[in-house]
């Protein structure tokens, strides 16, 4: 069973490393891991998908929570999230090939994003399984697949604002009111201005 897991990391070096070496102890195969900056200064986000047993979820948890640079763990098998991945996939094409490819990409709702005389690439945006989809239709159709980058799952929990992200939107918006205050008050004293 694939578990999906979220870890919100202090932002330093060796981080990584400790929590692949904490899934290499516990025999856990990490099948997607993907980090990146949060709304935190200092802090990243971890997304990790593992392959164990239905059970070992909360073990895992656990033993993540153990280790020093963590500072918040989630199991989003448990709560209602979004879930998406990028890829990014170069296909073999000729002139006599591209337009059935484009068909292909508008079907799947995905972009050409590079063409180049013997190859083209798409990017395509969604769940595992539209990714997997088009990667199957593409072979079933005898384009050449060339080369597949993907990003790995991308989980959000759906709906929840915790304080945390409350207080990142207050900060976010108190600037954009303050400009449109001053906006106002020049624009009064230049009608003022004018007036006199």
């Amino acid at each position: 069973m694939l578990h999906t897991f979220v870890a919100l990391v202090e932002d330093k070096p060796g981080v990584l490393t400790r929590v692949a070496s904490l899934f290499r102890r516990l025999n856990v195969n990490i099948v997607s891991l993907t980090v990146g900056r949060s709304e935190r200064p200092g802090i990243s986000r971890m997304t990790i998908v593992a392959h164990s047993s239905t059970s070992a979820g909360h073990r895992i948890m656990a033993s993540l929570y153990k280790l020093e640079n963590v500072l918040e763990v989630d199991d989003m098998d448990q709560v209602a999230n979004v879930s998406r991945e990028l890829a990014l996939i170069k296909v073999g094409a000729t002139p006599q090939t591209r337009s059935h490819i484009f068909e292909l990409v508008e079907v799947f709702r995905a972009r050409i994003v590079d063409l180049a005389p013997e190859s083209l690439m798409i990017e395509i945006t969604g769940v595992e399984s539209k990714i997997e989809g088009l990667i199957q239709v593409l072979m079933e159709s005898g384009d050449p697949i060339l080369e597949v980058s993907r990003t790995g799952r991308m989980v959000m929990r759906r709906g929840r604002h915790t304080s945390r992200v409350l207080e990142a939107m207050r900060v976010a918006a108190e600037p954009e009111t303050e400009t449109k205050n001053t906006a106002v008050f020049d624009l009064v004293e230049e009608e003022s201005n004018f007036q006199k």
